[in-house]
């Protein structure tokens, strides 16, 4: 019988989803006071956050190296673009006086040595010049704009910017 039950422990341990990639954890600090989360009348906070979640674990597979584990903490996101209610809830009007921000504080540690920490706020002005705009995801332009910092920052085989 004991035997049987270490054998289910073992299994369900096999099966148990993992992280697109071990060496990365976010956290979401303060998202209910977040400017601006919520993607208009098609999508919640809850929702944006889950899908920027998964934006930054394929970013931390594609761009982390084996030895480096990063820990971000994403302390406000204000999207590209502003609601406006309109018939039947809201819409997010995208103009190039609204570019998306994202404030975060980040550690990088390789091999368990802190290599850098630091706090920015990402942001890109010509956000729209992009083919982006055309791609029909909701958060295609902070999924650009998470794509360029972490091919800036973490590029395999070099040294993170000081």
């Amino acid at each position: 019988m004991q035997g049987r039950t270490l054998s289910a422990a073992m299994l369900a341990l096999i099966l148990m989803p993992v992280s697109a990639h071990a060496g990365l954890t976010v956290r979401f600090v303060g998202a209910d006071r977040y400017s601006d989360a919520e993607a208009g009348s098609n999508g919640s906070r809850k929702e944006t956050l889950n899908e920027l979640r998964r934006m930054f674990d394929t970013l931390g597979a594609r761009y982390l190296t084996p030895g480096q584990d990063l820990a971000i903490e994403v302390l406000d996101i204000d999207l590209a673009g502003e609601r406006l209610p309109s018939r039947g809830g809201e819409t997010r009007i995208v103009t190039g006086a609204t570019p998306p921000r994202i404030s975060l504080r980040y550690t990088l540690r390789e091999r368990g040595r802190v290599v850098r920490r630091s706090q920015e706020t990402l942001s890109d002005s010509n956000f729209q010049m992009g083919s982006t705009a055309r791609s029909g995801d909701r958060l295609a332009y902070e999924k650009e704009l998470l794509t360029d910092w972490f091919r800036a920052q973490f590029r395999a085989g070099r040294r993170p910017r000081s």
